[in-house]
């Protein structure tokens, strides 16, 4: 199943390929030697952008960078100005609406399968199938600032009240419950067995996310992880508990991703799954219809 070299325009390359994220913070720890590091890009200058992602490409062939599709900031302006003086069609941005937590996590999931025989193409445009399958949350303090998920008034004066918690989640399916209420309902937690990160912001810790939460999800375990810079903006509050569920075993991931048909992208020839290519975002070209025979004379 898993093959370390890589077939890039008629050249193996003994690399997989390079899997990029904006921040060191959104790196997680590996889960066996085999894993490989994650790089950040942009770096801080684009000068060493620049210098950096050629490198990239030149040592792996391809790279697949994530960041979050909600975040127009410099930093994600600047990996669009490092893909267009390089004029380069190996390096694939990809814009996910996920929380910070479930970007390092998706990254994590694709470092996974960077070692297995997929092609960069099916590799890039398995981020869509991936991200569906990772649910992302968050215990909060308030709502009174979360922009990003749907929040009733109810609840936004409900957040103002002393000792007030919510469970939010926000992929694959947005929900808000105020817990310790007569009405609480559960947070919607996945099918299948997953790994649950779970990352404590700056404020007194709460058990409820590892006491509560994971026995009801039935994680198959739990990992403590430094909360990424860009949470508390993310989710509008620095009292908060980021949470993130996702598939561990490269195995089903490796099985999840090859069940799905391969195209060829019309546009840039690389192979694709889904209806996009993930380095150019051509979509999947339609079959085209048969074409329509004329009827023999005679026959109506």
């Amino acid at each position: 199943m898993v093959d370390h070299s890589a077939e890039v325009n008629g050249v193996v390359c003994s690399v997989p390929t390079a899997i990029a994220v904006t921040s060191s913070d959104l790196v997680l720890p590996p889960h066996d030697r085999q894993t490989p590091p994650a790089v950040v890009q942009p770096q801080e200058t684009l000068e060493a952008s620049l210098y950096g992602m050629h490198a990239l490409i030149e040592q792996h062939g391809y790279v697949i960078a994530l960041h979050s599709s909600s975040d127009a900031s410099a930093v994600t302006r600047r990996l669009h100005t490092v893909r267009s003086v390089l004029e380069s069609d190996r390096i694939a941005l990809l814009g996910v609406d996920l929380p910070p937590l479930g970007v390092a996590l998706l990254a994590q999931q694709l470092r996974q399968l960077s070692v297995c025989d997929f092609s960069p193409g099916v590799l890039a445009s398995s981020v869509r199938l991936l991200a569906h399958y990772i649910y992302a949350g968050a215990l909060l303090g308030s709502v009174a600032k979360l922009d990003r998920v749907p929040v009733t008034l109810k609840s936004h004066a409900k957040s103002w009240l002393p000792g007030a918690q919510f469970a939010v989640l926000a992929n694959p399916r947005p929900q808000l419950v105020r817990l310790h209420t007569a009405d609480e309902e559960p947070l919607a937690g996945p099918e299948f067995g997953t790994r649950l990160l779970v990352a404590q912001g700056p404020q007194p810790p709460s058990d409820w996310v590892t006491g509560s939460l994971a026995p009801a999800w039935q994680v198959q375990g739990s990992l403590p992880v430094p909360l990424p810079e860009g949470s508390v903006r993310w989710w509008g509050t620095g009292k908060l508990v980021e949470f993130a569920a996702g598939l561990c075993d490269v195995s089903v991931l490796y099985q999840l991703v090859s069940s799905v048909r391969r195209e060829t992208c019309h546009w840039c020839g690389l192979e694709l799954i889904g209806d996009r290519c993930g380095f150019c975002s051509a979509p999947l070209r339609e079959p085209e219809p048969p074409p329509v025979r004329a009827l023999p004379r005679g026959v109506t």
